[in-house]
């Protein structure tokens, strides 16, 4: 059985850094990208980032691109999600997901099979 536990959230002062963990079990995830979303009150799940497992080829939304920074650590069957000089805006509940990997990065929530329960991460101005 596949599980996704995330961990790290938290309330934090803007400008804060924080980072965010996503441990993976159940199966091998070698073929599998790994994403983080977020979801703030009242809008869409929203994709951040994503890390294929294999060869740790990243991609970042445009608007985590300089503050934000996902890596891996095969040892530890573990992502991480590195967030610097946050912003309220910021506020959101963040999940990992994980899906096969395929020919192009996978941008939606539609398109991710597994996922974690969430992390809270609010930022205070």
């Amino acid at each position: 059985q596949v599980r996704l536990v995330e961990s790290g959230g938290g309330l934090v002062q803007a400008g804060d850094s924080l980072r965010l963990s996503c441990a993976a079990s159940g199966r091998t995830f070698s073929s599998y990208d790994i994403a983080w979303f977020r979801q703030a009150p009242g809008k869409e799940r929203e994709f951040v980032t994503a890390i294929t497992w294999s060869g740790g080829t990243t991609n970042y939304a445009d608007s985590a691109k300089g503050r934000v920074t996902i890596s891996k650590d095969n040892a530890k069957n573990t992502v991480y999600l590195r967030m610097n000089s946050l912003k309220p805006e910021d506020t959101a509940l963040y999940y990992c997901a994980a899906t096969a990997s395929g020919r192009r990065w996978f941008l939606t929530p539609a398109e991710y099979v597994y996922w974690g329960q969430g992390t809270q991460v609010t930022v205070s101005s």
